[in-house]
């Protein structure tokens, strides 16, 4: 490497390779993978001096244009369907959601035990995301009912949950 060549890699990563990297790394998703997409469109603007010249164009839409085609080209490659560089090991542990489905189980059941005034109210204040005076209008009933409704319905699916045997945590 000559000191001319050495002279245009250290210019172009000065002047370039901060935006080269945003670029890349919004096209990949993954530093590690960014880095050397940098790293290899820096390589051939080195082996390619003549791609360089002001006279050609901008040198920043060349290395860009480089660079998105590197990146196209890994993403079609056979290693990059085999294997895939992360920078952290993802979680292979799978979750149970039986856990979840008996606490969904009952309170549906304790739901059933209250009444039907009870349930219509925080079946529109809770499960429909309803403010007050929107559930007023949904039940046709003043929003101080829709209040107190709540607040019964709540202290008895409360003592419902008890009497099934679930606690409070």
């Amino acid at each position: 490497m000559t000191d001319a060549d050495e002279e245009l890699v250290r210019a172009l990563h000065e002047e370039h390779a901060g935006a080269l990297f945003g670029y890349v790394l919004s096209l990949t998703g993954d530093r590690a993978e960014a880095q050397d997409v940098v790293q290899e469109t820096l390589l051939r603007a080195w082996r390619h001096p003549g791609a360089m010249d002001p006279a050609s164009g901008s040198n920043r839409a060349w290395l860009f244009t480089v660079a998105r085609r590197l990146v196209i080209d890994q993403r079609r490659s056979a290693r990059a369907r085999r294997e895939s560089v992360r920078a952290q090991v993802p979680d292979s542990s799978v979750v149970d959601e039986s856990e979840q489905v008996l606490q969904q189980w009952v309170v549906a059941q304790a739901l059933e035990r209250l009444s039907p005034e009870h349930r219509a109210v925080l079946r529109e204040c809770y499960f429909r995301g309803r403010s007050v005076a929107e559930a007023s209008r949904a039940l046709g009933v003043p929003a101080g009912t829709v209040k107190s409704r709540t607040h019964y319905a709540l202290m008895n699916l409360r003592l419902a949950l008890q009497e099934m045997g679930v606690s409070r945590r």
